[in-house]
């Protein structure tokens, strides 16, 4: 699933991170393939789990097609 790089930073900044917001700006691409295994590595560094932020991005419906 691609969620936008903002969307992102805005849920760390909201948690009060904003020293891995602005790292995260420098390291992330504009749109974040929580699929692509590199992406997934990089949202793990910064303590987000790729599987509750697809979840979250979706509502809590769950991802389509599992």
């Amino acid at each position: 699933m691609n969620i936008d790089k903002d969307q992102i930073l805005g849920m760390l900044r909201d948690r009060g991170e904003q020293d891995k917001a602005q790292q995260a700006d420098q390291e992330l691409p504009q749109q974040v393939d929580t699929d692509d295994p590199e992406h997934r590595n990089i949202l793990q560094k910064f303590g987000i789990d790729p599987m509750a932020l697809a979840k979250q991005f979706l509502g809590g419906k769950g991802i389509p097609g599992l």
